[in-house]
């Protein structure tokens, strides 16, 4: 099966494994599933590393960390389209609860669009359930 893997996901393989629940661990270690991230991910990795948001003790530059994302984690970089932005335009944003994260609310939409389901640790996240994502919910 195909998993999209939000941005902390990503951290948490990459840096931080205790932070993953069992049931995310197993579906990563699955060797049946392949793994995706949306391109909008590796634009907020690149802000991350630049701006010292996680470790830098695990890459040199960014350059390094997306190399590493496909080559060594062999996770596949989808590019945004039309279609995720036709699914973006329509989404249902949860303003009752100040979801007001916009690269948040691409990925949900690559999500949704790719018919994915999306591995993360965003409390926000199961809103999205009723408009088409299927969320696997990693509880820390």
């Amino acid at each position: 099966m195909r998993y999209m893997l939000d941005t902390n996901i990503f951290i948490y393989l990459a840096t931080d494994v205790d932070s993953l629940s069992q049931d995310v661990r197993a579906i990563l270690q699955d060797y049946n599933n392949t793994f995706c991230v949306s391109a909008e991910t590796t634009r907020e990795l690149i802000v991350g590393f630049r701006k010292h948001s996680f470790s830098r003790k695990t890459w040199k530059s960014s350059s390094e960390l997306l190399k590493s994302l496909e080559e060594e984690y062999f996770i596949e970089i989808l590019p945004l389209d039309k279609y995720v932005a036709q699914t973006h335009a329509k989404l249902q944003i949860d303003e009752t609860h100040g979801h007001n994260d916009p690269s948040d609310h691409i990925i949900i939409s690559h999500a949704i669009t790719a018919k994915t389901p999306l591995i993360s640790s965003d409390t926000r996240f199961p809103f999205y359930r009723a408009q088409g994502l299927e969320l696997v919910f990693n509880t820390k």
